[in-house]
């Protein structure tokens, strides 16, 4: 705003948004008021986010402050639309992780869990987690998330456990969960299987040996990656098809350093153009070699303990895997036995996803969950469209998964977790428990020692979070859930858990209607952010500096379906400035009298400038509501951004001021549009920034409470086409001239006699006196003569500027200008007569030297221009 009219109106507004003086404060009014309760025995239709549960070990990071951010959007919106909408809060007891970090604690005390037992463990485990944690739930209160706090949940509470043991005993029941020996991913540091989707592969440096079995027309070769695996060898696969060894195939080799001999086998998973063309078998140690074993019915030895130390008997006995691997080959070059060696050798490598150790293949007797036909289901409930993929083109990484899913490995060899409700008995008796079921006592009884998989207890979340086993109302009410909002990196980890496991217990019923998957956030170079690289920002200091709005409109204007974000901290800095624009603008509003307490007057009594914001205000309240229904927070972030700066407070309220000015009707009807337009306004932004809305809003309608407001809808007025011409007309008219003015040298607010003509043709008389008002143009005196001028939409401007400006210093100035213009086209000019640079250089930055001489060619015939019109002084 340009200038502040005579004050006739007061507002309680401070003259500055200071988001720390508020934000805490108002969070709790709104918990007090029960403004974030659902009821499920109300008839308003149903809205449920289940939000997923952070690691009760975890705290606030950028990725958690973007989904939080997309799903306190989605449901205060759908609040304010009507719906009864639950956003329901919770923890995931991170099996793993959360024991890692009590067993630091203890072996700071010289302790470990064995010292304790398992029941004083759990106990201590329950004690850190009433004292440290979940911590993130108190930064979810900064950032604004309105979830039902009376309805958090945590996947160790009672409940929830009981829901567990439910679905155990119904997979067991079914014949989906069994025990049985496999080929498992094994940490060797955090002493427990791993599934396929807690494993990290990475390029990683490693050696290809080639080692030869046998002597003479009888020996052959082997290549490896992992040396110290052969001492557990059983056999050696070639293709049966493969006519350099078919001879060898049923004969027998001798496996070197062990003296024992192994068979030749044919199979047809061995690839011939592969290698040598042999495979050794390790079928303890391989997933493929165990499936080559069992079709031979090969022995499996296991060479290595649970910590990867070497441990059959002979001179590498005690030996670490990494230690043993080199002590091997050696001794193998020893015997004439390397035939070649290649290193550095790159090589995917698994990695514990918790503790980043290299992961052991490892022989080991599990339980596991028969995934087929509940993989199936999964698969079939997105393509017959009970589930939508937000993006769609998402949905085709989803079926590559569940498609080709393998039995789940569910049992993990900790202490904190759901244990697994099976007993055995003295006789090998195996009794599953269900949770009103009495487990069978007497001796030799005891309860298997495992734990289940967090995913397990985590891909029930939408159904025990809402009473699932047993058929309570929240369950009735609010299942299916309404979307799961979650990145993409977890479209495996947990949203395939999920629909397995609900489909399932639900008769078929999806968990949730929509998915919606966004990126990851990187750094502003596109980075993926880790504290290695130093680039990791800390949302919590963006609260701390910026104000809970800002970071959340920052993440919600980045947020593409499916796309990484790159985040740059001046971006906040831009989101927080677009805050002090809209408190300004509404104060300003206030000030003047902008009003909700009195309806807008019909269309023929406003203006054209009045009735052209109502139509853009209607336009952006559809566009927003269409983008939101698809999930485009970026796309209804920057319609707002634009709307809100632009239209509303760079021209409306520019216009508006003069209209006020004017005073009588006109001036009571523009206060009335000005004050309606801001509520709508605040009401479409309140889901995105919703601390600065409710203090604005509030202040504007004297309302009890933004979020209990109705959210906005279109008025049903047909568009003036022809008053958004005239407005159209003007905005292009005034941005020329201020343009123009520029160029002349002449500050912002210096007023300059203007004789304007064309006015009636341009159809715009009736705004006449808000170009001259915005565009700081005054009505001319007798004998005004022009010494500059200008035409723009058909309008004819001539202005006086004699006596506004320095003329030796604006001559100084232009000067300056034109000697970079003709060296930019000097520049320019000799790169595209340089042959040799245009035949070599690719044609995009030939292209864009090109324009940059035209550029340069128009810059100098302005500023000569304006020279040669400058009086000599």
């Amino acid at each position: 705003m340009t200038e502040t009219l005579p004050q006739q109106y007061t507002t309680d507004l401070p003259t500055a948004w200071n988001p720390a003086e508020v934000e805490q404060g108002l969070y709790q009014r709104w918990v007090d008021n029960g403004y974030f309760g659902a009821d499920a025995n109300s008839d308003k239709p149903a809205f449920c986010i289940v939000l997923p549960p952070p690691n009760v070990t975890g705290s606030l990071h950028m990725g958690h402050a973007l989904n939080h951010t997309v799903m306190d959007a989605l449901t205060r919106r759908r609040r304010m639309q009507g719906y009864e909408a639950l956003w329901l809060p919770g923890m995931d007891h991170a099996g793993i992780a959360t024991q890692n970090v009590v067993e630091r604690q203890l072996a700071g005390e010289g302790l470990s869990r064995h010292d304790l037992g398992r029941e004083k463990f759990v106990e201590r485990v329950w004690e850190w987690k009433a004292e440290y944690g979940g911590k993130i739930l108190d930064q979810m209160r900064r950032l604004g998330d309105s979830v039902d706090w009376s309805r958090e949940r945590f996947t160790m509470d009672e409940p929830l456990s009981r829901a567990v043991q439910t679905m155990f005993k119904k997979l067991f029941d079914d014949g989906l969960a069994y025990r049985a020996e496999r080929i498992i991913n094994w940490c060797p540091r955090c002493l427990t299987a791993l599934s396929d989707i807690e494993v990290e592969h990475s390029e990683d440096e490693g050696e290809l040996v080639s080692i030869r079995y046998g002597d003479g027309d009888a020996s052959i070769v082997v290549a490896t990656t992992r040396a110290e695996t052969m001492l557990g060898d059983t056999a050696v696969a070639v293709h049966p098809e493969d006519e350099r060894y078919r001879h060898l195939i049923g004969t027998e080799v001798e496996l070197p350093l062990t003296g024992r001999r192994i068979p030749i086998v044919g199979d047809e998973h061995v690839d011939p153009a592969f290698g040598t063309g042999a495979v050794k078998v390790t079928p303890a140690h391989d997933p493929n070699d165990f499936e080559i074993g069992q079709r031979h019915s090969l022995p499996s030895m296991t060479i290595m303990d649970s910590r990867g130390v070497i441990s059959v008997a002979g001179p590498f006995e005690g030996l670490d895997r990494f230690e043993a691997r080199p002590a091997v080959v050696a001794a193998l070059r020893e015997l004439g036995r390397i035939v070649a060696e290649k290193r550095p050798y790159l090589h995917s490598v698994g990695h514990c996803s918790r503790c980043d150790t290299v992961v052991e293949p490892r022989l080991s007797l599990q339980w596991f969950v028969n995934v087929g036909p509940l993989a199936k289901a999964a698969g079939d409930a997105v393509r017959d469209g009970r589930t939508t993929v937000h993006p769609p083109e998402l949905a085709k990484r989803y079926f590559d998964w569940v498609d080709n899913l393998h039995d789940w490995c569910i049992s993990r060899q900790l202490w904190w977790g759901h244990r697994i409700p099976v007993w055995y008995g003295p006789d090998g008796e195996v009794v599953c428990v269900g949770p009103d079921e009495q487990p069978p006592t007497g001796e030799g009884w005891h309860q298997d020692e495992d734990v289940l998989d967090t995913w397990f207890s985590s891909g029930l979340w939408p159904m025990s979070t809402l009473g699932w086993p047993d058929k309570t109302a929240d369950l009735a009410k609010f299942y299916p859930t309404s979307v799961l909002s979650t990145g993409y990196d977890i479209l495996f980890f947990w949203v395939a858990r999920m629909m397995m496991f609900g489909l399932y217990a639900m008769d078929g019923a999806q968990p949730f209607d929509h998915v919606y998957l966004h990126g990851l956030i990187r750094d502003a170079a596109g980075k993926k952010m880790s504290k290695s690289r130093g680039n990791v920002i800390d949302p919590l200091n963006w609260l701390d500096t910026y104000g809970a709005d800002a970071a959340r409109f920052t993440l919600a204007r980045g947020a593409n379906p499916g796309s990484d974000m790159a985040l740059a901290e001046e971006w906040a800095g831009g989101s927080r400035n677009f805050c002090t624009k809209l408190w300004n603008a509404s104060r300003f509003a206030l000030l003047n009298g902008a009003t909700t307490a009195v309806p807008v007057p019909a269309r023929d009594e406003l203006t054209d400038a009045d009735r052209w914001i109502l139509d853009r205000a209607d336009q952006v309240v559809s566009e927003v509501d269409g983008l939101f229904d698809g999930y485009e927070f970026a796309k209804l972030c920057e319609a707002l951004y634009h709307f809100t700066w632009d239209e509303y407070c760079d021209w409306y309220l520019e216009l508006a001021k003069v209209q006020i000015a004017e005073g009588g009707a006109r001036a009571e009807a523009t206060r009335a549009v000005l004050g309606h337009v801001l509520d709508k306004l605040l009401r479409l932004l309140h889901p995105v920034i919703p601390f600065i809305t409710e203090t604005l809003w509030t202040a504007l309608t004297g309302g009890e409470s933004l979020m209990i407001a109705e959210w906005p809808t279109v008025s049903g007025a047909p568009v003036d086409a022809v008053a958004a011409q005239r407005i159209d007309t003007v905005q292009r008219l005034i941005t020329e001239v201020r343009r123009f003015r520029a160029d002349q040298g002449l500050r912002p607010g210096q007023k300059v006699p203007a004789r304007l003509s064309g006015v009636d043709e341009a159809d715009i008389v009736g705004q006449l006196s808000a170009i001259r008002a915005i565009a700081r143009l005054e009505e001319p005196a007798d004998g005004f003569t022009a010494s500059a001028s200008l035409d723009v939409v058909g309008v004819h401007v001539e202005l006086d500027t004699s006596g506004t400006i320095d003329v030796a210093a604006e001559r100084k100035r232009l000067a300056k200008d034109l000697a970079a213009a003709e060296k930019e086209l000097a520049q320019c000019d000799g790169k595209l007569n340089n042959q040799a640079f245009v035949d070599k250089a690719p044609a995009q930055v030939v292209d864009k030297i090109k324009a940059r001489r035209e550029a340069a060619v128009a810059d100098i015939a302005r500023v000569s221009a304006r020279l040669d019109a400058l009086p000599e002084g």
